[in-house]
């Protein structure tokens, strides 16, 4: 069973992103992303890729982010 740890910072992004973990995004309390992949962020945007070609933007405020161990 994977554990969740949730990414908050900047830092956490930037380690997910260099350590290429998959991650779980929730909006409203609902899976909106699973097994995806951060490919960029900024200050407002996570933009995450699942497949070849499947590039899906999130509000970072609308959103809660989890790396998956």
């Amino acid at each position: 069973m994977p554990i969740n740890r949730r990414l908050i910072t900047d830092y956490d992004f930037e380690e997910a992103v260099n350590k290429n973990k998959p991650i779980r995004v929730f909006q409203n309390d609902q899976i909106a992303d699973n097994k995806t992949y951060i490919i960029r962020f900024d200050d407002d945007i996570i933009a995450t890729q699942s497949e070849y070609g499947d590039v899906t933007y999130h509000r970072r405020n609308d959103c809660e982010f989890f790396v998956l161990r």
